[in-house]
């Protein structure tokens, strides 16, 4: 537990110099948004999550052994 806690604190020293020293590479501003734009895909309809298809079965099906002696 304490070899736990002494990596991960000096994992944290380590990455806070490392941020320290060099600033993030490669990250743009962010673009304005503008306020007005309030629906981007105003058609556009919901999926249905809930309507499922038949699926079909290869093989016979699994039956769990509940007690171990019978095989």
């Amino acid at each position: 537990m304490v070899l736990l806690a002494a990596v991960t604190l000096s994992c944290i020293v380590v990455a806070g110099a490392a941020t320290l020293v060099e600033p993030a590479q490669g990250l743009a501003p962010q673009p304005a948004v503008d306020s007005r734009i309030t629906d981007t895909a105003p058609f556009a309809q919901p999926v249905n999550a809930v309507e499922r298809s038949d699926v079909r079965v290869v093989g016979t099906p699994f039956v769990p052994n509940v007690n171990p002696r019978e095989r």
